[in-house]
């Protein structure tokens, strides 16, 4: 049987914004297949037959994003999330690669249960997925998984999920391990005897009477973190650093030379402890929220460059699991389709230039993993986003993709759409009023 040429598509009249390389400008981009043919300023004087063309209207077309910190239900609790909602939740919010913690169910501490869900999204078909593999066997924080073989199954790195790895032997043994092969272990960085509280520690939670989360379990965890990884030479990436000292202490770490990265969420940059506000369920998040100060040093640290990557930390969970007490509901927050978005607040509020915000949701996550994504070259994979930056919206959780509801930024003004995504080539996703929307940009000229 015959398998017909691939086509080609010409994205033109784009704002062609491309951290990797430095280029933010006007420009074309060709796609031929699931490839990026080219990309450059002109491409063609005029179009030709064989190639469909489409008007970007003077859109950011930019790589698509990489997700480095996910969960996924499935296995387990797909009334929660599925790989197929997930998935159309990333493609929405125009992330393209997503890659999910192990603490599914079973876990994925062996190579059937990496494939099993690297089955079942390729089954899906939106966006790309990849998995972390347990550093300790079912996240128990006591035996090592078999690093070595899930590596070969296909885990970009190792974590504990939402749990640190909090025996310092252990931890310091995966660290070794780690290093004999290249791997990197990611830590949720939370000393767990200091972590029984509900919400951040403080003035608020006083008067609030909720047990208090001090910011201490986060700094303690750090501080001795990194002792460990100058005795073992290992890599090792922080997730989702919430304080003012945990910048300060990745700083102090990255200038003696450790290999060490970060990353943070769109939580703890646009949101402070007052979202909690009347006992609001939807702001209950793991690390907590925590002070103006620490929301402030967060924004600081992405402006120096010492927090690497941007990550939604999407953490689904169902409206049983948020409609309790405050005390007693899940922690976790819907935040794939509002990443991009909630981002650009960062751009619109003049702390970080368009190329560098999109480079802590695209390239820079892709280097921390080793993964060839995040970047517009000749030869990449034809992996998009196509988005408004000045298109404004309110985030509405009941109209998420998402089968999680729980947004922490529910009713948010925001700044910033997604009207196309495309995976290898393949629209995925399209706003309905993508059209219209050129029609209003064209008047407004």
């Amino acid at each position: 049987m015959s398998v017909a040429k691939p086509g080609r598509i010409l994205y033109r009249n784009a704002r062609i914004v491309d951290p990797a390389s430095g280029y933010d400008g006007p420009g074309e981009l060709l796609t031929a297949g699931e490839d990026i043919a080219d990309v450059g300023k002109k491409l063609f004087d005029s179009v030709p037959g064989d190639v469909q063309a489409v008007d970007c209207d003077g859109l950011v077309l930019a790589p698509g994003l990489v997700d480095m910190r996910v969960q996924i239900g499935e296995p387990g609790a797909e009334h929660k999330e599925s790989l197929r909602s997930g998935g159309e939740a990333a493609i929405a919010g125009g992330v393209t690669t997503v890659v999910c913690l192990p603490n599914t169910n079973p876990v994925m501490d062996d190579e059937a249960t990496l494939e099993f869900v690297a089955r079942r999204a390729r089954q899906a078909a939106l966006a790309k997925v990849y998995c972390y593999g347990a550093v300790t066997k079912g996240l128990q924080g006591k035996e090592l998984a078999e690093m070595g073989l899930l590596a070969e199954a296909g885990a970009l790195a190792f974590t504990d999920a939402t749990k640190a790895v909090a025996d310092a032997q252990v931890l310091r043994r995966a660290l070794q391990y780690a290093a004999t092969f290249g791997l990197l272990i990611v830590q949720h960085p939370e000393e767990p005897t200091l972590a029984g509280g509900v919400m951040n520690s403080g003035e608020i939670a006083t008067r609030m009477g909720l047990s208090g989360i001090p910011r201490e379990a986060e700094i303690i965890m750090l501080e001795r973190d990194m002792r460990l990884v100058a005795m073992t030479g290992g890599r090792y990436h922080a997730a989702h650093i919430s304080t003012s000292d945990s910048v300060a202490i990745i700083a102090k770490a990255k200038d003696a030379g450790l290999k060490v990265t970060c990353d943070t969420a769109p939580f703890y940059f646009a949101l402070n402890e007052l979202a909690v506000g009347d006992y609001r369920t939807f702001a209950k998040l793991s690390p907590p929220l925590r002070t103006e100060d620490d929301r402030q040093a967060i924004v600081a640290g992405l402006k120096s460059g010492v927090i690497d990557a941007i990550a939604s930390d999407h953490a689904p969970q169902d409206a049983d699991s948020k409609r309790l007490p405050f005390p007693q509901a899940a922690f976790g927050g819907s935040g794939l389709e509002t990443l991009l978005s909630v981002s650009l607040d960062l751009f619109h509020n003049g702390e970080l230039s368009l190329i560098e915000t999109l480079r802590r949701l695209t390239s820079a996550p892709a280097d921390v993993l080793g993964l060839k994504a995040g970047r517009l070259a000749k030869g990449a994979k034809a992996d998009l986003v196509l988005f408004d930056p000045d298109r404004g919206w309110k985030v509405i959780a009941d109209a998420f993709h998402s089968k999680s509801k729980n947004s922490p930024f529910d009713g948010r003004p925001v700044q910033g759409q997604v009207m196309r995504t495309v995976i290898d080539g393949r629209t995925v996703f399209e706003r309905n009023d993508l059209a219209q929307t050129g029609a209003k940009r064209a008047a407004r000229r």
